[in-house]
């Protein structure tokens, strides 16, 4: 009879005697492209794109973390006129931070 999971746990297989193929039950073609893309997005970009991401985020008053994740969700870069999309950023900062202290 198998073990009832307990209140937090979310039900997926053990992670740590986990011995079959990385993508589980599912279909191994997308557990590859779908691994293949999350490394493409995630590269570290050029020395010089850094550097214009983070005086752009600067600009806008955006971390460059914000401004970087605002790029790969989304698919375009924020400008001046994208003024409430950077306000609602600033908003959930604000309370992702206040968030750690409740």
């Amino acid at each position: 009879m198998a073990r009832r999971p307990e209140r937090s746990h979310n039900g997926g297989p053990p992670l740590d005697d986990y011995e079959g193929p990385p993508w589980g039950k599912g279909d191994p073609y997308i557990f590859l492209h779908w691994r293949t893309a999350h490394e493409k997005a995630w590269k570290a970009p050029s020395h010089a794109v850094m550097l214009m991401r983070l005086e752009k985020a600067e600009r806008l008053g955006l971390t460059y973390e914000e401004y970087t994740l605002e790029i790969l969700e989304r698919g375009r870069h924020l400008s001046e006129d994208d003024a409430e999309r950077i306000a609602e950023i600033r908003r959930a900062r604000r309370r992702r931070r206040s968030s750690h202290f409740a």
